[in-house]
């Protein structure tokens, strides 16, 4: 199947992936009473009186916005609010049908860093939590990092922290398979965008101690005066053995290989140049820095792609529909790390025993895994005082 163009036409039919069903039925004088004036006031004024109930009275509990700027849609650049609409509908299908989360899609006409946060802050009281998409880096570090201050609901950037947890749910799985730790492993990423960063800085929390970023000039070096803060930041806690150069030099001699950067950029060679047991994840979409069979040929012991044609796709479907379902059943302040690690770890356990190198991953339609990261996210929340129930 060419899955572009049947897309296109599916899209056409559909008219929309996601629609309003109500939940109450209001064919009658009484139910329309009840559900609407003049029975409505009622809640209306104990809202007024303790704003929480809006969690227990209306749907916010179980309501989530997916948000873009539409700079960063997936492998597309910076297309716009309404190109990324088809993405975000689709999200939002995702996360109703994995998570049972209510999610509306929401494209911002600007791309004033100030002027999103201030409309994501004026919408907040509709929401149980928010779901930041597709807004291009550095300014998806500085939004999100406003809005888990001045907000009282989970934030998450997906784009970030969802990919940086189930690309630790499979490098958990492949170092079981080579048997490796991951305190003893040296990991290269390509691409210090919103992806790359989250992940260098998650596996660092997650037990990695030696990570290798590279972005499109090259080895990300402590003390380069053309870094940004982000990456200023991050290149203070990676390189340890300060390696120098470009993406041949930072994988030679490395354990793993993690991009999530652009087409075609790792030749055979490069892989070559790895330790036995070399773990390759080729992350970039729709084509990915290496095929999955030219990694093998040059002596990949595990590879991963960011293809559903292809075994071990990591994904993110993996993670937010869980995720939010666990935070939104405990009503969560937020998403912190503890609950993050419990998802990767969750995604991780949910393979039991079938791991094998084509399978370090769940597939997105297994339920299981959905249900298991929920679970392991409230009690994570619990645990760590985050849950108001």
């Amino acid at each position: 199947m060419n899955y572009r163009e049947e897309s296109l036409k599916k899209h056409a039919e559909w008219k929309g992936k996601i629609e309003v069903v109500s939940r109450v039925e209001v064919d009658s004088r009484e139910k329309l009473s009840l559900a609407y004036t003049p029975g409505v006031a009622e809640p209306c004024m104990a809202i007024h009186e303790d704003a929480e109930k809006s969690f227990t009275l209306t749907r916010r509990w179980n309501t989530v916005p997916v948000i873009t700027d539409g700079t960063a849609v997936l492998g597309l650049g910076d297309i716009g609010p309404e190109a990324g609409m088809p993405v975000m509908e689709g999200k939002c299908a995702l996360f109703k049908a994995f998570g049972g989360v209510d999610a509306i899609p929401l494209c911002i006409r600007s791309k004033d860093t100030e002027e999103i946060i201030r409309t994501i802050e004026l919408l907040a009281g509709s929401f149980g939590g928010i779901n930041l998409e597709d807004i291009s880096a550095p300014r998806c570090f500085e939004i999100e990092r406003r809005l888990i201050n001045d907000l009282d609901i989970p934030v998450f950037h997906d784009d970030q922290h969802g990919t940086a947890i189930v690309t630790a749910a499979a490098l958990s799985n492949a170092l079981r398979l080579v048997d490796k730790k991951r305190e003893d492993v040296t990991v290269a990423i390509n691409g210090a965008g919103a992806a790359g960063i989250a992940i260098a800085n998650f596996l660092l929390k997650s037990g990695v101690k030696d990570v290798i970023l590279c972005d499109s000039r090259g080895i990300i070096c402590e003390g380069d005066p053309r870094l940004n803060s982000v990456k200023a930041e991050i290149a203070s806690r990676t390189n340890r053995n300060r390696v120098t150069g470009g993406l041949a030099n930072a994988m030679k001699g490395a354990d793993v290989f993690v991009g999530v950067s652009v087409a075609n950029c790792v030749g055979k060679e490069m892989v070559r140049s790895m330790k036995d047991g070399a773990i390759v994840f080729t992350c970039a979409n729709p084509t990915p820095e290496i095929a999955r069979e030219d990694a093998l040929e040059a002596g990949a012991a595990i590879v991963g792609t960011g293809s559903s044609e292809k075994p071990n796709q990591i994904n993110n479907v993996l993670v937010f529909p869980g995720l939010f379902r666990g935070a939104l059943d405990v009503r969560a302040r937020e998403i912190n790390f503890e609950m993050m690690f419990a998802a990767s770890e969750a995604i991780a356990s949910a393979v039991g025993d079938k791991l094998s190198a084509d399978y370090i991953l769940p597939y997105a339609f297994e339920q299981r895994a959905h249900d298991a990261v929920a679970a392991a996210v409230a009690a994570a929340a619990r645990k760590t005082g985050a849950a108001r129930l």
